[in-house]
């Protein structure tokens, strides 16, 4: 499920701001993005996000905003490394002739050019708790989106099963008159094929006993209706672990009522009737597949 949340806080005296993004994915998939003074407790994070969320290809970014003037010092500069960028840059001026000047701010915002290490050192164990809790106040930004995205997606879900339940209905209504129907063709086909004779009629009924069981759907139509009622249940009373796996589960079992029911229907109707259904189950099990 798609979303977004953010959450500001204080780390070490430094203000760190913390944003999350989801998107639809059938498993929990991060990435992590933390400046340099935070990637060691990039594990911390990863265990808070996948503690919230179950499922989604989620994104988080921090900012890491520390003053250094505030007592005075300022970031250094890596020496080193900011000649080495001129003397790179330069060469690829002479190789390719490209302008003389070198631009000074952009050089300082090549990687890794300002020394970040003091301000790791500095920060000490504590920070770790800190920043989960930003993550946390973020995620909870994240999650109440996502439960209204959720609550949407609940009442697509209910019309995509009233149109299923309406196919059913019909096809209930048809099941009993395609058994009847057969039972005349089985009848007049024996009388035909007999031609006058005298036909064993308890034989006969016994085979047309043995096609309406072979034709008969309200079995499938049973057990149908109650996956669509624990479907619902499920919608309705969420359980801590999510409800996108048993929902999913619930899909497969209806998807194989629906193909036991096109199969013994043998009848335009019906089939058509379990075609449109099928479809409907297809449309459920694409958002289900991203719901938690």
């Amino acid at each position: 499920m798609t979303g977004f949340g953010a959450a500001d806080g204080e780390i070490a005296g430094s203000r760190v701001s913390v944003e999350v993004r989801s998107v639809n994915h059938r498993f929990f998939s991060p990435s992590i993005k933390l400046p340099g003074a935070l990637q060691r407790w990039e594990g911390e994070v990863r265990d808070a996000m996948r503690r919230r969320v179950t499922r989604g290809h989620v994104t988080l970014s921090a900012r890491f905003e520390r003053d250094d003037t505030a007592d005075g010092t300022l970031t250094p500069v890596d020496e080193g490394r900011f000649a080495a960028y001129v003397t790179q840059l330069r060469s690829l001026q002479e190789r390719y002739a490209l302008g003389d000047v070198l631009d000074l701010g952009t050089i300082l915002r090549m990687p890794n050019v300002f020394v970040a290490s003091a301000a790791r050192e500095e920060l000490s164990a504590e920070a770790a708790v800190q920043l989960v809790t930003i993550v946390d106040g973020a995620v909870d930004a994240l999650l109440a989106m996502r439960s209204v995205e959720g609550g949407r997606l609940v009442v697509y879900l209910d019309e995509r099963l009233a149109v299923i339940e309406s196919a059913l209905t019909r096809i209930a209504a048809r099941a009993p008159d395609r058994v009847i129907e057969q039972r005349d063709r089985l009848r007049n086909a024996v009388r035909e094929l007999t031609d006058g004779l005298a036909v064993d009629e308890t034989r006969l009924a016994q085979e047309i006993a043995l096609l309406a069981d072979r034709l008969d759907v309200q079995e499938e139509l049973s057990r149908f209706r109650a996956h669509i009622l624990a479907f619902r249940s499920a919608l309705d009373s969420p359980q801590p672990d999510g409800v996108g796996k048993r929902l999913g589960f619930l899909l497969q079992e209806m998807l194989r009522e629906a193909n036991t029911t096109g199969s013994k229907g043998n009848d335009a109707g019906i089939v058509a009737d379990v075609l449109l259904v099928k479809e409907e189950l297809e449309r459920i099990r694409e958002q289900v597949e991203n719901l938690e």
